[in-house]
């Protein structure tokens, strides 16, 4: 069954080197017992090591049941292990978040077979007495009883062979002669078993008995009259590459990691603390944006599309006048010459500006009055949600109606309906005929906080003006911007005899570039609150990371119980990044919730405009299972990276 010839060993220690083995040759058939001796240091431990396929040798040939194993990569080795070995450690490697019966099934997790599991780990538990503690934890267990679960666990895949590397070590004389009364009745029962010790008494229920010093066997004394029956073994081993995704391991995976997860609560809970806060926070900022973008939108439809300013006066930039101060007064002549301007020009409107007192029975209120022209409402979007907007005989009329914005009516009118009320503005009645659509703030000036009335009531009974403060001409197409701004300007200069080489003393603004300005901007803002809220993401995964490389280095042992069972590299690196993406995926879940919570509230007690998306949803949850599979990655690798004879010995 196992046939080693010239094998050696050599470790490093700091910058000497120790040779553990060398040359050791031997044979073992199957179905023997057999107990390798020696003082410590001799060896005893390393050969144990190669024949349970724990490490490989630097140099000869090991054969297992016919199969060279000494150049098999670690994945070969770790299916080896899980199909051919049975393990019982010294220190018994329980895994103490686990109950008893778990503990025992754990080999299956990296096994391809399918079935009851759980049934076969009873049975074994029942095999050496622990049926009834199958759900007790290993802290609730005395030496004894743990080392005899590690048996059971040992046995779940039926090996044919038992490596017991000092089984009775941390025991005391009765539990030690139980744990190896059981080994001698799986001897009995045809199984290979190959046992480290250094007590005589306990050699002596092995048939076969090796001695060790200084790296090479010394003696080899087999008992006389000793019989065993052996299981029957293939002449040949074959070993099956299984793949690593399949159902069975991958819902085993989920479920270690998830007890891996819950076992040190505190800490996962302040490690998803990380995660939670940045996903919160990209739902809520990105919330904020597209809230704001949304808001922003309703704003540049209110102003109109493909429309043009012409005002009096030079150019302003950062409030400063760019010529000397000539300014042009446009009249209603100068609208309806522009308005001649077809087909550049579909839409002209006339406005005048000022400020008044509102009085409604006992209630005053100071407030901008417009005066506007009968195309305004259809070219600014200011026809009105409740009531109407005047009629072209009103304007000619110079009627005195009035359409308030929201402000108005909140300031004079509460939760009432204006529509048909009297107000007097500047002590002049005024029937309301409608309420004109919601604009929110543009910079500091509240857009709502107006009364819209015909252009001409306004100049010749509120305001006593002449002359347009502004002029809205609303241009027939987006290509048609540039050449109608510059027939405009030919017009006024002609119209108001300007000079090509005078100063300019009227300016065209193009709102058009007013809209892509503040469209950009928002846009700028809303990457701004994004990247933000995304920094806080890649710092919460800088702290998962951190947490996953303690949890690597405090769970070193257990890795190695792991591989040593049958894990695979990628099982190991798997079961990791299925950790870490649960801690961040958790996160990530919770901080939808917190941050839809955050944005509510911003929206209900600040007043600030939210719009959640599901792309938001979406992208925080993807970036969450990103996060954890990139920051979790070098955690896993070092993980998986680990040897199991090494990671078994971590102190």
């Amino acid at each position: 069954m196992i046939e080693v010839v010239d094998i050696s060993r050599t470790y490093t220690i700091g910058e000497s080197q120790v040779r553990a083995l060398n040359g050791v040759s031997l044979t073992i058939g199957p179905g023997e017992f057999v107990a390798i001796m020696g003082a410590s240091g001799s060896g005893k431990s390393t050969l144990m090591h190669i024949l349970g396929l724990l490490d490989v040798p630097d140099s000869g040939t090991y054969r297992l049941m016919g199969k060279e194993v000494s150049k098999l990569n670690g994945d070969e080795l770790a299916t080896l292990r899980n199909n051919v070995a049975g393990f019982v450690f010294q220190q018994f490697h329980l895994l103490g978040r686990m109950s008893t019966i778990d503990n025992v099934m754990l080999p299956c997790i990296y096994s391809d077979e399918r079935g009851d599991f759980r049934a076969d780990a009873l049975k074994r538990l029942d095999m050496v007495g622990l049926g009834h503690r199958a759900g007790h934890r290993p802290n609730q267990m005395s030496g004894g009883e743990q080392q005899r679960v590690a048996i059971a666990r040992a046995l779940i895949r039926d090996p044919m062979i038992i490596f017991a590397d000092e089984p009775t070590g941390n025991l005391d004389t009765k539990n030690s002669h139980e744990i190896m009364r059981i080994l001698t009745e799986l001897h009995w029962q045809g199984k290979t078993v190959i046992m480290v010790t250094h007590e005589p008494d306990i050699a002596d229920y092995a048939g076969r008995v090796i001695t060790m010093k200084d790296g090479q066997i010394i003696e080899d004394r087999k008992k006389e009259g000793m019989e065993f029956r052996a299981e029957a073994s293939p002449a040949v081993m074959k070993i099956e590459h299984q793949p690593l995704f399949k159902p069975s391991r991958m819902l085993g995976f989920v479920s270690q990691a998830f007890r891996s997860i819950t076992s040190n609560k505190i800490r996962t809970l302040l490690s998803v603390l990380g995660i939670l806060v940045g996903v919160a926070s990209v739902i809520a900022m990105m919330a904020l944006g597209a809230g704001a973008k949304a808001s922003m939108e309703e704003r540049l439809k209110s102003m109109g599309s493909n429309l043009l300013s012409i005002r009096g006066g030079s150019a302003r930039i950062r409030g400063a006048a760019q010529g000397s101060g000539t300014f042009t007064r446009f009249t209603a002549q100068d609208a309806e010459a522009i308005a001649g301007l077809k087909p550049l020009v579909s839409r002209v409107s006339g406005e005048v500006s000022g400020s008044a007192q509102l009085v409604f029975e006992d209630k005053n209120w100071n407030s901008s009055v417009d005066g506007v022209d009968y195309e305004y409402g259809q070219m600014r979007s200011a026809v009105p949600t409740t009531g109407r907007w005047f009629t072209r005989q009103e304007l000619q009329s110079r009627r005195k109606v009035a359409i308030v914005g929201t402000t108005v009516v909140s300031e004079l009118f509460g939760n009432g309906d204006p529509v048909g009320k009297i107000i007097k503005i500047n002590r002049i009645n005024f029937t309301i005929i409608g309420v004109a659509p919601p604009k929110g703030f543009a910079g500091r000036r509240d857009q709502d906080d107006v009364v819209l009335i015909p252009v001409t009531t306004a100049m010749h009974r509120v305001l006593g003006k002449d002359y347009f403060d502004n002029i809205y001409v609303e241009v027939s197409s987006a290509g048609n911007i540039e050449p109608a701004k510059q027939a405009i300007d030919a017009l006024v200069r002609k119209r108001h005899k300007i000079q090509p080489d005078d100063e300019d003393s009227f300016n065209i603004r193009d709102m058009t570039e007013f809209q892509q300005m503040l469209s950009a901007t928002t846009q700028t803002m809303s990457m701004l609150l994004g990247s933000i809220a995304a920094i806080s993401l890649v710092v919460g995964g800088i702290g998962i990371m951190n947490i996953m490389l303690v949890s690597v280095t405090e769970r070193t042992r257990e890795i190695g119980l792991r591989k040593a069972i049958g894990a695979r590299k990628g099982d190991i690196m798997l079961q990791f990044l299925i950790e870490s993406v649960g801690m961040t995926l958790s996160g990530g879940i919770i901080g939808i919730g917190v941050g839809i919570g955050v944005s509510e509230l911003l929206s209900t007690f600040a007043g600030w405009a939210v719009e959640t998306s599901m792309f938001s949803v979406v992208l925080a949850t993807g970036f969450s299972v990103l996060i954890g599979l990139f920051f979790g990655l070098w955690p896993a690798r070092k993980a998986a990276a680990l040897k199991p004879v090494e990671a078994l010995r971590y102190e």
